[in-house]
């Protein structure tokens, strides 16, 4: 079983629950969306083969218990499933960071998910895949990257209709470069919105790099 992967790396937690947390990343490569931020187009196409195997390998060896499968988008190649219920039965806490657009029906189930929900802003919004919040309990998250009001007031609505607080968790980061953090906070304390705020770790610490 091989993939094709872009880059791994040891690094923090820079979004979600787990922020601030010692993390190995496997960025597999492809990715299925265009979306108008993105900050790893690097990985739509760059990238080379690696087994299942020599992938735990690498996990194993940076002595990290935390691993992240991120992409790109990891669901475009079907063997990402086989890799994380092996990370999963060598005693990995397995995060899988995915856009939406594919089915998680087959996601192992101790997998913490972490699915974007597009907004309007990303240009890429109708990629969405209704069916897959039957998929998240409240270990998973939902995650909203703000660009402007008009992304904020889309995903206020949105998380109501669907009442999101009550199976999952949701998350606004603001779009680097985009909108200004305090802008997007201000708005979720004044709303009093059932949302986790959150900045990129990673990006405050070490900016818009490869491998952090």
């Amino acid at each position: 079983m091989s993939l094709f992967v872009t880059e791994t790396f040891s690094s923090l937690q820079g979004e979600g629950a787990h922020q601030g947390m010692p993390c190995f990343f496997i960025r597999l490569s492809g990715c299925n969306l265009r979306c108008s931020y993105c900050d790893s187009d690097y990985a739509w196409k760059e990238g080379e083969s690696c087994t299942a195997m020599e992938l735990i390998d690498m996990w194993q060896k940076s002595g990290i218990e935390l691993v992240q499968v991120t992409g790109g988008e990891p669901l475009l190649q079907p063997e990402s499933l086989g890799l994380m219920q092996h990370l999963l039965q060598k005693g990995a806490t397995v995060l899988l960071e995915t856009n939406g657009s594919l089915s998680l029906a087959d996601v192992p189930k101790q997998v913490i998910k972490i699915v974007d929900r597009k907004t309007p802003g990303s240009h890429m919004e109708q990629g969405w895949m209704e069916e897959n919040l039957r998929f998240l309990t409240q270990k998973d998250q939902v995650k909203f990257v703000i660009t402007d009001r008009t992304d904020y007031c889309w995903a206020r609505q949105w998380i109501a209709q669907k009442c999101l607080a009550s199976f999952t968790q949701a998350l606004f980061s603001p779009a680097w470069g985009s909108i200004e953090p305090v802008e997007l906070a201000s708005w979720v304390v004044e709303d009093r919105l059932p949302v986790r705020f959150q900045l990129q770790l990673h990006k405050i610490l070490w900016g818009e790099r490869r491998g952090v």
